[in-house]
């Protein structure tokens, strides 16, 4: 700042003046700060004005009070077992409450502040006061909420009171056990202070950005949490925010909008100016702010764009924060520090959980972390009673401030009613390494201590409670050696909530992805019922189909939104390869299960080889529902740009079918072999389309052959019977003849071809017998990705 004597230099520098090596001048949050106003406004970043206060500041505070000594004994009394943390954290901090400012840093402060106000023509300008510990933010300790933060401060001597009340923060409970933990100096742990302009969020919006997934560790997506007013609710938990997911490769071209997922959350509180006694309270929000996302599709991706550039500029992932103006309806990033978790997690080697059995789901959330534990509750409501729990058990709690660590680091896991991925409890169980199911919302009013309970954050993004203790098995995957293999590997994925944790398998695309899946669960609501939603007289259907589409004008819009965003996540996970994409295959009896399903399902004695696959999508009776399907796929690669989206057509019966199938889609815009290079693949699941496979070569692109069908098909044998479970065998010499007769089709067409099965996995010599008939892919469920890779080298080297 213009205007400013050396003597002022020493105590308060300007964020403009200020790079990120100077973290042992104001700390990791400023320097950050004063690194992105220095090199990244040119590229449109933008970050209020401020000023910080030096860790000089700090010392001749403290040195101007005569406390050093007084501050050390305090520490090495607690330290040697003479007092509780509890008493030396409160004499600690009444050492800062109780002292003076020194008139020269006083006086530097002020002048800086009323340089700020007059820059923004703003007399007593309303500010964000920060604590940057210049120890903070290292590449593995994040110090996430261990300093205090004081938000519509203005004034000089409410500032300097704020200021003050910073300092003494440096020496919480939390801050203290946190340091001794990870093996700080405490009297050589300085703190400075950011002064900030402050963003109108409390009548906008503001949250938290991370350019990383916080739960797999997938590098390609940028997560941000959003809530109405000032953001510490959500940086503290205390509201269930909303989430949206951002894919960034696609972010570049400024054609397409790849917003993955947009989750809205409950939102019920935000955090508003108060009055000079209280600058800030919580006030309950309207019932239209909890039904509106805070933040609209282009601020999502500027925001992810920012995301980018902050992450390219730092050469490592980045957890930001950020506000919106309500007033001007800008966006501003407010703080931008190191991922210090997830980044840092050992490339290729991961563990898996999979709870076998487990009694009712009793409550669910967000899962943070991938792990499984079972074990007894201990409900805590406040942190006034944290010294009642009891370690090693699962605590549950309404939300958890810095204040709750030292029980969180003894706890199995960790479960709150209030939080999202991106609040407090969520970033410290994710550094503890303890599972953690956030935002449950009722928790402690369901749960009670001393139940015995199953936590399972293994299950994709929904992390559940089930009742009981269940039996739980733990595998330790390591990626890091395997051999590429000629003939490709590639996933079964259904469910996108889980997508992103096989990121770190070496596959070569989805094989299969079963659009069935993201309808059953992300939907629930049968296409027809939304198409002729009119039609419908149960009351109870329609209120629930009110329910699940109240955002939405054109209810045939929630089904094409979800599904799209649903497959997006899908493609997102292997992309740019290939993500093979099942068109719908539901039985009559699984489709008439679908909310408002029983109005439109005709009823079948054998809905197995009924009314299923392609001759659903011609047929008047689902015709329309198809079209949605159609418009989803066209929305998925088009809109959002997932290229790699490969379209596949299950249980065509015949080529007259094949056509018909076809010609439907080009009147929704799918044309295939189009400018876009769509490709339609069609499984190979009845006997007709080995017979006919030359003809059928013709119409596709490739072939999937479905195993379990085809066996079905060609041994007559219903794969549900238990009758007649032993007569059903893959491995049948008439069903390997049908393999190999359409492998040698396709191949003589120049057709892809592949297998989507789990016998190449239980079986080592199914799989050499499907190299060695010249397969191209061979497609299946990520657990069995390792042994199967294996079995492939083992049989392209002859061993099997």
């Amino acid at each position: 700042m213009n205007g400013t004597k050396g003597s002022d230099l020493k105590f308060v520098r300007g964020f403009e003046t200020l790079v990120r090596e100077d973290v042992a001048l104001v700390g990791g949050k400023n320097s950050s700060l004063g690194e992105m106003i220095r090199a990244l406004a040119a590229e449109g970043i933008a970050v209020p004005p401020g000023f910080a206060t030096t860790a000089e500041c700090y010392w001749h505070y403290i040195d101007f009070n005569n406390i050093r000594q007084r501050m050390d004994a305090l520490i090495s009394d607690w330290q040697s077992g003479k007092a509780t943390l509890a008493k030396t954290g409160k004499a600690c901090r009444n050492l800062f409450l109780q002292g003076d400012w020194p008139p020269d840093a006083a006086a530097a402060i002020k002048k800086f502040y009323k340089t700020l106000s007059h820059r923004t023509g703003v007399e007593n300008l309303d500010v964000a006061v920060r604590s940057s510990a210049t120890a903070e933010d290292l590449p593995d300790a994040s110090f996430a909420g261990q300093q205090d933060t004081f938000l519509n401060i203005s004034g000089d001597d409410a500032l300097l009171n704020a200021c003050r009340r910073c300092y003494a923060s440096l020496f919480t409970n939390r801050a203290i056990s946190y340091r001794q933990t990870r093996g700080f100096d405490h009297m050589k742990v300085a703190l400075s202070i950011g002064i900030q302009r402050m963003v109108r969020s409390d009548i906008g919006g503001s949250g938290v950005m991370f350019s990383i997934d916080t739960e797999s560790g997938f590098n390609n997506v940028a997560l941000i949490n959003a809530a109405w007013g000032l953001g510490e609710n959500v940086v503290q938990g205390a509201v269930n925010p909303d989430e949206y997911q951002v894919f960034k490769p696609l972010l570049s071209n400024g054609m397409t909008v790849p917003i993955l997922q947009k989750k809205l959350g409950e939102k019920e509180v935000k955090m508003v100016y108060g009055d000079e006694e209280t600058p800030t309270r919580n006030v309950p929000t309207s019932k239209a702010e909890r039904v509106s996302f805070v933040l609209g599709d282009q601020e999502i991706l500027q925001l992810a764009r920012w995301a980018c550039i902050i992450e390219k500029h730092y050469k490592c992932p980045m957890d930001m924060e950020w506000a919106k103006d309500g007033v001007t309806g800008e966006l501003f990033i407010v703080q931008a520090r190191p991922e210090t978790v997830i980044s840092r997690r050992t490339a290729g080697i991961f563990q898996t959980f999979k709870v076998l059995t487990h009694g009712e789901t009793v409550v669910t959330g967000l899962s943070i972390g991938s792990a499984a534990v079972s074990g007894r509750l201990c409900l805590i409501e406040n942190a006034k009673d944290i010294d009642k729990f009891i370690d090693g058990s699962i605590l549950v709690t309404k939300t958890t401030d810095p204040d709750w660590v030292p029980i969180m680091k003894k706890a199995a896991a960790i479960i709150t009613d209030h939080g999202g991925r991106t609040s407090h409890a969520a970033i410290v169980s994710r550094e503890l390494g303890v599972p953690a199911v956030v935002g449950a919302g009722n928790a402690t009013f369901i749960l009670h201590t001393g139940q015995d309970v199953t936590v399972s954050c293994a299950e994709g993004d929904t992390g559940f409670v089930y009742e009981g203790v269940s039996e739980i098995v733990t595998e330790t995957v390591d990626v890091t050696h395997l051999p590429a293999t000629k003939t490709q590997v590639m996933l079964n994925l259904a469910n996108p909530a889980s997508a992103f944790r096989w990121w770190q398998l070496p596959a070569d695309g989805i094989g299969l992805a079963r659009m069935e899946f993201v309808i059953s669960n992300a939907i629930q609501i049968h296409p027809m019922a939304l198409v002729h939603y009119d039609r419908i007289k149960d009351r109870d259907t329609l209120e629930k189909i009110d329910k699940l589409t109240a955002r939405y004008t054109d209810k045939c819009e929630y089904f094409v939104d979800k599904l799209s965003r649903g497959l997006a996540t899908l493609c997102a996970a292997v992309y740019p390869k290939p993500a093979i994409i099942r068109m719908s295959d539901f039985k009559t009896n699984e489709y008439a299960g679908l909310i408002g399903g029983t109005d439109f399902e005709p009823q079948e004695e054998n809905p197995m080889i009924g009314f299923r696959g392609a001759s659903r999508y011609y047929s008047p009776l689902y015709k329309e529902g198809f079209s949605l399907e159609c418009k989803a796929i066209m929305r998925l690669r088009e809109d959002m740009g997932f290229d790699n989206a490969i379209v596949m057509i299950p249980f065509c019966r015949t080529i007259h079918e094949a056509k018909k199938v076809l010609g439907v889609m080009e009147e929704h815009g799918l044309f295939r072999g189009d400018e876009n290079g769509l490709q339609v693949y069609v499984m190979c699941e009845i006997p007709s389309n080995v017979i006919l496979a030359e003809e059928f070569t013709q119409h596709f692109d490739g072939f999937s052959i479905g195993s379990n069908d085809l066996t079905q098909l060609t041994l007559g044998v219903d794969r549900d019977s238990g009758e007649l479970a032993d007569l059903f065998d893959e491995q049948d010499e008439a069903v390997k003849w049908m393999i190999s007769k359409v492998i040698t089709e396709a191949r003589k067409a120049g057709r892809k071809i592949g297998l989507c099965g789990q016998a190449p996995s239980n079986h080592p010599e199914f799989a050499a017998f499907l190299v060695n008939a010249g397969i191209h892919s061979i497609s299946v469920s990520p657990d069995s990705f390792v042994a199967v890779k294996k079995h492939v080298l083992a049989a392209e080297q002859g061993r099997i």
